[in-house]
């Protein structure tokens, strides 16, 4: 098509907890997301190791056939916090650096289930989109209504103009 504007997804960026939470539910969704990214040949970019829902994704893309790209702080790496990464592993020198290399190396963003971790990444992300430093597609994977309350509360937030509704 002349003058569209559409933009293959190549390489998605996973966040998601180190830890595989207490239903059973967030482990298969996170292996059902790895096996899906890897059935369409995208490539996983994430915070490294393999410790729950993260190191359950890495694992199925990995698997899958698809390649995958851990991002681990020098610091984590050293003290062996998140286990083996599967797939390559780009060590950097901070945690802001992690993130930078997992926005530089993503075309679309997912959130899988976590915690202050991972909300971190997902309001740091969506807050990059707000001011218009990017455009890539972000989704959270809501299992079981996990992300619910959240969502209530950013439209709260929308109420009392604090955010505006595109955000």
């Amino acid at each position: 098509m002349t003058g569209s504007s559409s933009h293959q997804i190549k390489n998605i960026c996973v966040f998601g907890g180190s830890s595989p939470g207490k239903e059973k539910e967030f482990l298969e969704s996170a292996n059902h997301l790895g096996q899906v990214l890897a059935e369409r040949k995208i490539h996983l970019v994430y915070g490294g190791g393999s410790l729950g829902l993260m190191g359950c994704v890495s694992i199925a893309v990995f698997l899958g056939g698809s390649q995958v790209l851990g991002v681990v702080p020098k610091a984590l790496a050293k003290r062996d916090i998140i286990e083996k990464t599967i797939g390559e592993e780009l060590q950097v020198s901070t945690m802001s650096d992690r993130m930078n290399a997992m926005f530089d190396h993503a075309d679309a963003f997912i959130a899988l289930l976590g915690g202050l971790g991972t909300l971190e990444e997902i309001f740091h992300i969506s807050s990059w989109a707000h001011l218009n430093i990017h455009q890539k597609p972000i989704g959270l994977l809501n299992v079981n209504g996990f992300y619910d309350n959240l969502l209530s509360f950013l439209d709260h937030a929308v109420e009392h103009n604090f955010l505006t509704s595109s955000a």
